[in-house]
């Protein structure tokens, strides 16, 4: 059985220590891809402090197609250059969104998100998705936040058998 922590009054230090190790020990030992976006979605959810949605984009033929998730329902197709999602593949780059009613051309799928990270899940330089992160709180996600959760996703990506 696997059972997540209060986190709340870690350092980050100490909390992102504490995480990489859990997504490890959830990830390790399955290869699936959507099983583990699945349960690492379910794991960022429960871990992460001030989220309202974590959850995963599969990019298909040019369009990002919504994966496994946690939060309230959320768009289904997103087109790649469009949005905070799609801008991330487009640029091949993680994106850190402090306001999100400030990015020109924000998707809304959730009213109550202010902030938003994009991680894009790259294999030998090419997209394959993206982790989607919201947040009611203005400025939520930073530098360290960016670094931290992208080791997390090369962990999904390697467990995965992708890389």
């Amino acid at each position: 059985m696997f059972t997540t922590e209060d986190y709340s009054s870690l350092s980050k230090d100490v909390f992102y220590s504490l995480l990489y190790r859990q997504a490890e020990a959830l990830l390790r030992d399955e290869t699936d891809l959507i099983a583990n976006m699945a349960n690492l979605s379910a794991l960022l959810f429960t871990a992460l402090d001030n989220v309202n949605w974590v959850g995963f984009y599969r990019l298909l033929n040019d369009i990002l197609i919504l994966g496994p998730f946690q939060g309230n329902p959320a768009c289904v197709r997103i087109k790649v250059g469009q949005g905070v999602c799609g801008t991330s593949v487009a640029r091949q780059e993680t994106l850190i969104v402090p306001d999100v009613h400030r990015f020109d051309g924000h998707i809304a799928c959730d009213s109550a998100s202010n902030s938003e990270i994009v991680i894009p899940l790259l294999i030998k330089d090419q997209v394959i998705g993206v982790l989607d992160i919201d947040s009611p709180q203005y400025n939520r996600f930073d530098r360290r936040d960016q670094h931290e959760l992208q080791k997390i996703v090369e962990l999904l990506l390697k467990y995965s058998a992708l890389k």
